[in-house]
């Protein structure tokens, strides 16, 4: 499981040291590649190690061809995603499109969402993260429905 946040920077080629509590999860069973797709609502990417997306691939596959929704999401996160390595120091390359796609030029965050991380702008988490206190009791009702706290 993913959890917590943590602060890095990306340099001018697209390099990104990935937190090292991630690491291990991010490549179970000496699995030595995962897998970056973008998000499609928000600007960021998702981080899965490669059974979790192997698992969501199989999901995805499972849906009906014909439906145009099913179809518009292959083509938009499936075939957008890209497999990926760890460098010997730890650092992933994130490539040129997702990089620009989530906006990632300097100071990035990864985020721990339990099945997968995100790698975000630190600017544009700063924008997604913050809340007016109607947003927080709107999302306090939706969460105590939800898990039932």
């Amino acid at each position: 499981m993913f959890r917590g946040q943590f602060k890095h920077s990306i340099d001018a080629k697209g390099r990104v040291s990935v937190p090292v509590r991630f690491r291990d999860d991010l490549l179970p069973d000496g699995r030595t590649r995962f897998v970056v797709a973008p998000d499609l609502f928000d600007p960021c990417l998702h981080i899965y190690p490669m059974p979790g997306w192997e698992d969501f691939e199989r999901k995805v596959a499972a849906l009906p061809s014909m439906d145009p929704h099913v179809v518009r999401f292959r083509r938009l996160y499936v075939s957008a995603a890209t497999e990926c390595e760890l460098d010997r120091v730890g650092r992933m390359l994130v490539p040129p499109h997702l990089r620009e796609r989530a906006a990632l030029l300097k100071d990035v965050l990864f985020a721990g969402t339990g099945l997968r991380f995100e790698l975000w702008s630190q600017e544009r988490w700063d924008t997604a993260v913050s809340m007016t206190p109607t947003d927080i009791e709107a999302m306090k009702h939706v969460m105590t429905e939800q898990i039932k706290v």
